[in-house]
C-alpha cells in the first residue's frame, strides 16, 4: 500500500522510527478522550513522549478528494503547526505526518507531535469558576486570541478543548491543538468577534473576554460585548437544535 511520510528535518527520529510508532499504535499507548471519531494516544519512544492522532478513514467522497484534490487533515495539521511556530504562536512541536493511499483512494492518516506538558485547557475555565488566577488566565487567553487575529490566524476550531495552557513563572503560555481547520489572512471585526462564539455559553465569561478584547483592540466594551454575546447565543441555539434533531432520530 503506497504511503506518504514527511518528517521534520531537525527531528531526532527516522523514517524507520515513525513506522515503528505507527505499527505499535493500535496495541500500545495511553488513549486521550473517547476516540469516537479520531483516536489520540500518547506513546513513549526512546525516552520521549509523542502524541499521535489517528484520523478515521474518510467517507467515499473524501477518499477521492484527499487522494487527488485536497490535503489530508494530517498533512494540514503538520503544515499549519509549522506555520504557527513561524508566526510565533504556541503549538506542540510537529514531528511528522503519515498517510496511506491506494491507487484510487485515500485511507488512513496520522499526525505526530511531541507531547506537551501543560497545566489545564480552556475547558477547565468553563467547569470551575473558582480556578486559581481565573480572571488573569481568561484575560491572558483573550489577549492570546487577539494576537492570533492580528497575525491573520483564523482558528476555525477555536473551542474549549483546543487550547492548552501552561503556567510559566507568573505568566501563562497558550498552545493550539487540533489544527487541521485554519484560514490565514486579514480578519474584519465581525469575524474576529465571532471567533469567540464556540468557547462558552456563560455570560460572565463573555463579559470578561469582551472587556479584555475591547482593551486590546482599542474598541469600547459596548462595541464588543453585544456582538460577542449575540454570536455566542446564535451558536448555542444552533448546537442545541442539532442535538435535539439527533436525539429525535436516534443519531
Amino acid at each position: 500500500m503506497p504511503v506518504n511520510l514527511k518528517i521534520q528535518t531537525d527531528a531526532s527520529v527516522t523514517e524507520k522510527d515513525i513506522l515503528s510508532i505507527i505499527q505499535s499504535f493500535e496495541d500500545e499507548g495511553e488513549m486521550i478522550g473517547e476516540g469516537t471519531r479520531n483516536v489520540i494516544k500518547i506513546l513513549p519512544f526512546r525516552g520521549k513522549l509523542y502524541n499521535i492522532k489517528s484520523f478515521k478513514i474518510p467517507n467515499i467522497v473524501n477518499k477521492i478528494a484527499y487522494r487527488f484534490f485536497r490535503k489530508s487533515k494530517a498533512q494540514r495539521s503538520y503544515e499549519f503547526a509549522n506555520k504557527l511556530i513561524d508566526l510565533g504562536i504556541g503549538t506542540p512541536r510537529p514531528i511528522a505526518y503519515y498517510q496511506q493511499t491506494t491507487l484510487f483512494a485515500f485511507r488512513k492518516s496520522y499526525y505526530i507531535s511531541e507531547q506537551l506538558d501543560y497545566d489545564l485547557t480552556y475547558r477547565e475555565l468553563i467547569t470551575n469558576f473558582d480556578y486559581e488566577d481565573y480572571d488573569t488566565i481568561l484575560r491572558a487567553f483573550t489577549q492570546f486570541t487577539y494576537k492570533l487575529h492580528e497575525k491573520g490566524i483564523h482558528f476555525l476550531d477555536h473551542s474549549p478543548g483546543n487550547t492548552l495552557i501552561k503556567k510559566v513563572d507568573d505568566d501563562y503560555a497558550f498552545y493550539l491543538v487540533d489544527l487541521n481547520r485554519m484560514q490565514f489572512g486579514p480578519m474584519d471585526f465581525e469575524t474576529r468577534i465571532k471567533n469567540f462564539s464556540r468557547l462558552t455559553k456563560y455570560k460572565y465569561m463573555v463579559e470578561i473576554m469582551s472587556d479584555e478584547y475591547a482593551k486590546c483592540s482599542n474598541r469600547t466594551y459596548n462595541e464588543v460585548f453585544p456582538l460577542m454575546w449575540k454570536d455566542v447565543k446564535a451558536f448555542r441555539e444552533k448546537f442545541e437544535r442539532k442535538k435535539r434533531i439527533k436525539k429525535r432520530f436516534g443519531l
